[in-house]
């Protein structure tokens, strides 16, 4: 199969009959082998039905409903386990992303070997309180995953060899920032793509200002998994070491200048008096715990199933 399209959903039901037509008839002009993978988020509007009645009209369409709504991260992530394509388009189902971007986008996958295409909506059809905020999220992660390529790493229209999505796992809400998931699994070819964005059509955004407090966990979350996962004691370890030894030399110092005071006769205060040596105190003994949390985490690593499960390329 050469394409499978993966496209989650929530309360779209107006706008699933004009997409999957745009999408069969982009896909047959290009005689392309494709399947439809409509993942439904617990929808309330009736979109599970409207997409059995698709279904009867297209064998291309295979549906997946969730029972209640688990975000888009979880369709995501279910959809890519069901895709059987060689490469495997995501969009969003609310015409705001086109169909006919897919060509190039497959092109790119399969001619130039990118591992993960992303689009990039240059021209947004979105008001500034979206906007603004997003260039502040894009321009933060790519200067922490080192992926200066990419303008967008939200742009839900995306391209990616199948063993890129076969090999990820999108859970929470890291679906902002798959391509970085990517890198970390190793697959470090990623490209981006101007893509057209067009207008809302039918229902309304479910976009909300939660998203900016979760965006910033998650980023934090996917760096610190993705660099000290497998060893946690590289970084609690070392941070609990440098604020120990901190708060170890304040108090040497204070105790060798009282000495200092006493043996030339200079008026002193007790180490105990001196704010500073609170300060030493406190510092030491978060060290310790950072140190002794490193230590435990470190242990649960080693108990983890997947401790060395490490992603293989090729074998020969």
């Amino acid at each position: 199969m050469d394409i499978s399209v993966v496209i989650p959903l929530y309360n779209e039901v107006e706008s699933l009959p004009e997409l999957t037509s745009w999408i069969s008839r982009v896909m047959e002009e290009n005689d392309f082998l494709y399947e439809i993978i409509l993942v439904d988020d617990g929808s309330t509007d009736g979109s599970w039905e409207m997409i059995g009645k698709l279904r009867l009209n297209n064998p291309f369409i295979r549906g997946i409903k969730f029972r209640r709504n688990y975000g888009k991260s979880a369709a995501l992530n279910t959809g890519f386990d069901a895709a059987e394509g060689n490469v495997v388009i995501t969009m969003d189902a609310d015409l705001q992303d086109s169909p006919d971007e897919i060509p190039e986008l497959y092109r790119r996958i399969v001619e130039e070997k990118y591992d993960l295409v992303s689009g990039w909506k240059a021209k947004r059809h979105d008001p500034l309180s979206k906007t603004i905020p997003t260039k502040v999220y894009n321009a933060a992660t790519r200067r922490m995953s080192g992926i200066h390529n990419l303008h967008d790493f939200n742009c839900g229209l995306k391209a990616y060899r199948n063993a890129v999505v076969k090999n990820i796992e999108v859970y929470g809400e890291m679906h902002r920032y798959i391509p970085v998931i990517a890198k970390w699994a190793g697959f470090t070819k990623i490209g981006e793509q101007i893509v057209e964005h067009r207008p809302r059509k039918y229902g309304k955004t479910k976009f909300g200002m939660s998203r900016f407090i979760n965006g910033l966990l998650d980023l934090l979350s996917i760096f610190f998994v993705g660099k000290f996962g497998k060893r946690p004691m590289h970084f609690f370890g070392l941070m609990g070491v440098l604020s120990f030894l901190t708060g170890t030399i304040c108090v040497i110092w204070m105790i060798v200048e009282k000495q200092y005071d006493i043996i030339h006769r200079i008026k002193y205060r007790d180490v105990t008096a001196q704010p500073l040596f609170y300060i030493a105190l406190v510092t030491a003994i978060i060290g310790s715990q950072l140190f002794l949390t490193g230590f435990v985490a470190e242990l649960v690593a080693r108990s983890a199933p997947e401790r060395n499960k490490y992603q293989v390329e090729d074998v020969i």
